[in-house]
């Protein structure tokens, strides 16, 4: 049993490659079930074009909020436990096409800079595949260092990105 307190975790989810809706809804529900979280909202999803590698197929992103006792590091495990179920290999290659994306975005409280995992995502101002879902779900949310979601998403060019649900 956890001793923590609950807290809002973001995690963003993308995909690129099969049925991509079908496995969002699936990473959805992986998320839920996992120890010590409970899912507490979804945004739509958006059908976004790639970044950073343009020769790809587009993705579609979402972003989920959680509640959970887990500390970092452990949620950013089980996030990654998830990927691989899902056919996920980190290769080191960097935004190429993948199964399934999961992105440890923010948790309320917390502000770390470790080597496997900086909190808040430090390219989260620069993505609209990531705020445009997030200010679905958290248009108020202060990420420290950054700035309110709504204000970084009117900083950036959100055109390419189109809700699809």
């Amino acid at each position: 049993m956890s001793l923590s307190p609950a807290v809002d975790a973001y995690v963003a989810l993308g995909s690129n490659l099969g049925d991509s809706r079908a496995t969002l809804e699936a990473a959805v529900s992986a998320l839920d079930a996992l120890p010590e979280c409970r899912l507490a909202g979804v945004s739509r999803t958006y059908r976004t074009p790639p970044w950073g590698r343009l020769d790809q197929p587009d993705f579609l992103n979402a972003v989920v909020r959680l509640r959970t006792t887990l500390r970092p590091l452990a949620l950013l495990d089980a996030l990654m436990a998830i990927e691989r179920r899902f056919g996920r290999t980190r290769n080191g290659e960097r935004w190429g096409p993948r199964t399934l994306d999961l992105d440890l975005l923010h948790m309320d409280g917390e502000v770390l800079a470790d080597a496997r995992l900086t909190l808040p995502h430090p390219r989260v101002a620069e993505r609209a595949f990531v705020l445009c879902p997030l200010a679905d779900l958290a248009p108020e949310l202060e990420l420290p260092g950054q700035g309110r979601v709504s204000d970084l998403l009117r900083r950036i060019d959100a055109g390419g990105c189109v809700p699809v649900d």
